[in-house]
């Protein structure tokens, strides 16, 4: 099975592929995936409204729960953000970027 556009920008960025982090961007611009705008937003802390999009293309609870992990780890609250991670990978154990945010906060 070939990955979706959308989820092949979230592995590239994890793996930290060459023009991963531009290619997020990019994207964001037009997206309204909530895994590519938190994606954009962890690359570019210093743009809030990429965070504000995602939480307002998140129309379903396993993506409201990315968009609260990721608004946890860039406000630097990692003990919250792991706990958030936790309880949605229980749950959602195929979530890579949420598994990827909390090795991130893991790691401060």
């Amino acid at each position: 099975m070939t990955a979706s556009i959308p989820e092949q920008l979230i592995r590239d960025l994890i793996a930290d592929n060459a023009g991963a982090t531009d290619a997020i961007l990019e994207a964001a611009g037009t997206s309204h995936d909530t895994a590519v705008l938190v994606g954009a937003a962890l690359v570019a802390p210093g743009r809030p409204a990429l965070l504000t999009r995602a939480a307002a293309s998140a129309s379903c609870l396993r993506d409201r729960q990315l968009v609260a992990v990721a608004t946890a780890h860039l406000s630097g609250d990692d003990d919250r953000t792991l706990l958030l991670a936790r309880d949605h990978l229980a749950e959602h154990p195929d979530s890579l970027l949420v598994a990827h945010i909390a090795a991130l906060a893991a790691q401060r």
